[in-house]
């Protein structure tokens, strides 16, 4: 059963991020997740709409790279 309802508010939009990651997002990772895409961006923890704007632009930009930053990044913090 998908669990993407109770993630943070941009979470839905990015699940083809996720998937090439090979990433499952749960309740027990979903938060280190959040934390890992805020210290990529650069952006205040818990500031969806700030974090949302600029993962639409990083992704944009750049896809490959914030895909391979959030692999690296996660795995730091796990």
């Amino acid at each position: 059963m998908s669990r993407w309802f109770v993630t943070t508010c941009y979470f839905r939009h990015i699940q083809h991020v996720f998937k090439k990651i090979g990433m499952q997002v749960t309740n027990e990772n979903k938060r280190e997740i959040d934390r890992a895409i805020h210290r990529i961006l650069g952006v205040e923890y818990k500031n969806c709409p700030a974090t949302w704007k600029e993962l639409k632009s990083r992704l944009a930009k750049d896809e490959d790279s914030f895909v391979s930053n959030l692999k690296k990044e996660f795995t730091k913090s796990v």
